[in-house]
């Protein structure tokens, strides 16, 4: 059975998720702030979707690391799957703020030098900066995820990962006294020193310096751990909750070996266990707890269900949205915050207008991400499937080359 076919549960789920996010967006401004914040007040739509992302990403990235076996494979796919839609949509965001339809952050607007460095790393919220989209603060820790795993696998590590999502989940549920912004006082040195540090990771990778990555890649762990909320401007609360997004990835994680055999039932359930009653735990000593209690349990819930089903036939809206659910995820806001200037003060208007506005709204929303899919994700895959094909052009001619030659070799001592 191919991988697509196989792995439709997954984009399911990450087609749902998307579609949470959006909604949770929409919310406020079809619902009003009131309605809005009593929902939030029992169960946080926003989390709920992220988290759900975090386990599909948990689930998805080693698996198709440990399927090519190798780092420059890996970060190749990687980088030609995020980057181009992510600084498309920084292109459009930055076009529309120069035509008047939109503004910067005002933290962006305020040290520009360090918003480029940071967006360069995809981790401004990492460093107290709001993204040029809000939505871009979970790319930070999808990317710190991505370089400790090359480096866990750089090195021979990465099959224990029930050890890391149950340290990880131990260290935030004790983790009150972490600094949250250990480098705020030199942020512009900060953001230069990561963009120096990814790109001496990923090259090391690229080039088969393996110790060299996993040195490097394994390192980005302490980046949550110390900085995870060095200014207001940052979502992530708290350099606990930093780590515990980093183990909840890591979760997903276990999931996946416990699937294929690769950890046992128990250990895998143990390690689960660890991270669910620390991510409520942590979020009852130090925040709402009945909150995230209801968003855990939802996440779980969801998790399992699909999960259960994964061999089912499912809907193809569902699949659907799973293939266009990063563009989704990276655009949705860009275009409420055009609907929004369309249409002025939309939560006090009535509601068969509110209504009528958000359904335009998905409709262009899923257009916009359907067609960031085809002409800018599509196409930047492609490019880094035909770099990779020119470098292994090369390889595979002085291999053969060296085979050759050791057969005239042997010929001619006979």
């Amino acid at each position: 059975m191919r991988d697509t076919a196989r792995l439709g549960w997954l984009d399911a789920l990450r087609g749902w998720a998307a579609l949470t996010v959006v909604c949770f967006h929409l919310s406020p401004v079809v619902l009003g702030s009131e309605r809005h914040l009593r929902i939030f007040q029992h169960i946080d739509f926003g989390k709920y979707g992220v988290l759900l992302f975090f386990l599909v990403s948990g689930y998805v990235i080693p698996m198709s690391l440990e399927r090519h076996g190798s780092l420059r494979r890996f970060w190749v796919g990687r980088l030609f799957r995020i980057y181009p839609a992510y600084l498309a949509t920084i292109a459009l965001v930055g076009a529309l703020a120069l035509a008047g339809l939109g503004t910067l952050p005002p933290g962006l607007r305020a040290d520009p030098l360090t918003g480029v460095l940071a967006h360069a790393t995809m981790m401004p919220d990492l460093l107290g900066l709001r993204g040029m989209v809000r939505v871009f603060w979970t790319l930070g820790y999808e990317m710190i995820f991505y370089l400790v795993v090359a480096g866990l696998f750089a090195v021979r590590l990465h099959r224990h990962s029930g050890w890391w999502a149950s340290g990880l989940a131990l260290l935030a549920l004790a983790g009150s006294r972490l600094p949250d912004g250990l480098f705020a006082a030199h942020r512009t040195v900060a953001a230069a020193v990561l963009l120096v540090g990814v790109a001496a990771a990923v090259t090391a990778g690229l080039a088969g310096r393996y110790r060299l990555a996993g040195l490097l890649g394994v390192g980005f762990v302490l980046l949550p751990a110390v900085n995870a909320h060095p200014t207001a401007e940052s979502t992530v609360v708290a350099s606990w909750q930093g780590v515990l997004l980093l183990a909840v990835l890591f979760a997903g994680t276990v999931i996946y070996r416990a699937q294929h055999g690769e950890l046992g039932r128990w250990p895998a359930a143990l390690a689960l266990l660890v991270v669910v009653d620390c991510l409520a735990g942590a979020h009852a000593a130090y925040l709402s707890g009945p909150v995230w209690l209801a968003t855990v349990a939802a996440v779980g819930l969801t998790f399992a269900g699909a999960f259960a089903a994964r061999r089912w036939a499912l809907p193809r809206a569902l699949t659907f949205l799973g293939t266009i659910s990063y563009s989704l995820y990276l655009l949705h806001i860009v275009v409420l915050g055009q609907v929004t200037r369309l249409v002025p003060h939309l939560a006090d208007r009535p509601a068969p207008v509110r209504l009528a506005v958000a359904a335009v709204y998905l409709v262009f929303a899923l257009g916009v991400a359907a067609l960031s899919q085809r002409w800018v994700e599509r196409p930047g895959q492609a490019l880094g499937r035909r770099i990779l094909h020119a470098w292994a052009r090369p390889i595979a001619t002085q291999r053969a080359a060296t085979r050759t030659g050791r057969g005239e070799n042997v010929r001619g001592g006979v």
